[in-house]
């Protein structure tokens, strides 16, 4: 058998790629970078059909496939989403991501008209972050259960949710309820207990309280003149 020489495929070099892009989306292009080895361009959300359809079909870039679309929060802007779109192109070898910024209101133009796996995707954003996708015929939630209240990818959803789901004998359905914890959240240290982390357990600080005079004492006479 013959060794492997590399641990992952090896894609097409940058080179070439944003000067390319730049020519063929025009004003639509609003910022390029060229970061770690990975292009990212941020495109008007208005527009994104269109761009999508430009690398698709311009020849020099032929990104045929959508690979992924994820999200990205920020509470602290106005337009606080980041849609990320994944493209790669089989026969340059090739990856690159395009993105758009939009709000809470503002929906995102849909691609599963070029794409058509984009519909899974397109919801699975609309579920953790609440992003709106315009020509999405079936968006609805994909992980999350029936009913349930949020968005849980935000950033400023509570650890805890706001209702949690379980079965009632009494009721004999599925009922949902405020969420109740058994316990309140901990802070741990993780200290190893090899260096030297002090460990206050109940009964302890008996063992620190003085002895009074003339209580018994387990050290022998000569460790007591020491």
């Amino acid at each position: 058998m013959s060794a492997v020489k590399t641990s992952a495929p090896k894609y097409a070099a940058n080179d070439g790629v944003i000067d390319a892009a730049t020519k063929a989306l025009g004003g639509k292009l609003i910022a390029s970078q060229d970061l770690v080895g990975e292009v990212s361009l941020t495109v008007e959300r208005t527009s994104l059909v269109e761009t999508m359809i430009a690398l698709r079909d311009t020849p020099g870039l032929e990104y045929q496939q959508l690979m992924e679309i994820a999200g990205v929060d920020y509470p602290e802007r106005t337009e606080r989403f980041d849609v990320c779109y994944h493209l790669l192109s089989l026969t340059r070898n090739h990856r690159i991501r395009v993105r758009v910024i939009t709000d809470e209101v503002q929906p995102v133009p849909s691609v599963t008209g070029i794409w058509p796996v984009a519909g899974w995707l397109e919801r699975e954003v609309y579920d953790m972050y609440g992003v709106l996708f315009d020509g999405n015929t079936d968006l609805r939630r994909i992980l999350t259960d029936y009913g349930f209240v949020g968005h849980p990818q935000r950033r400023d959803f509570p650890l805890t949710g706001y209702v949690e789901l379980r079965y009632s004998e009494e009721a004999k359905r599925v009922v949902y309820e405020p969420v109740k914890l058994a316990q309140d959240f901990r802070n741990f240290d993780f200290m190893s207990p090899w260096e030297g982390a002090e460990y206050i357990l109940p009964g302890d600080e008996k063992a620190k309280a003085p002895e009074a005079p003339g209580a018994p004492t387990p050290l022998k006479a000569d460790e007591v003149k020491k």
